[in-house]
């Protein structure tokens, strides 16, 4: 998991998913990275604890307006 932390945080760095845009579905994001919806989830939750995701209920997750990873 670490490698897929890794480069979600080096896209989003880059500026591939800048501040305020949606990231793709889990499933979506599964695909890509070929692992489970469930290993994303995991991704998605220590992104977001660390503040540099944002949920947004009913509409998906978000990169944090002002990130600082």
């Amino acid at each position: 998991m670490d490698e897929l932390l890794d480069d979600l945080l080096k896209k989003i760095k880059s500026g591939t998913y800048p501040p305020g845009s949606q990231l793709p579905s889990g499933r979506e994001l599964a695909d890509v990275y070929d692992v489970s919806q469930s290993t994303i989830s995991r991704a998605v939750a220590t992104l977001r604890e660390q503040g540099v995701l944002v949920g947004r209920p009913g509409r998906g997750v978000f990169v944090a307006e002002s990130t600082r990873p």
